[in-house]
């Protein structure tokens, strides 16, 4: 059970912004959010789905920017004791 906890604690969400040229028109940029579980540093889900990307798909790939988040524990939960009426 141990062993299980910390291989999921090596995963981390991370977010994807994908920025293409439009096949039709190049000039164009198309913005793409792509979001998984991953492990940083070496990226290997978004590396496969980037790797695909230029396999299969016609966009040409401008730019992709990453944002990574380790997995909410119930330790940065907080509860507040409080409520409010609206009419």
């Amino acid at each position: 059970m141990i062993k299980q906890s910390v291989a999921i604690e090596k995963f981390r969400l991370t977010t994807a912004e994908i920025l293409y040229h439009l096949p039709d028109f190049p000039t164009v940029l198309q913005s793409y959010i792509w979001q998984e579980l991953d492990m940083q540093p070496e990226f290997p889900v978004l590396n496969r789905f980037l790797t695909f990307w230029q396999q299969e798909l016609d966009g040409p790939l401008h730019s992709v920017r990453v944002a990574s988040k380790g997995i909410m524990s119930p330790v940065d939960l907080r509860y507040f004791d409080c409520s409010f009426t609206l009419h």
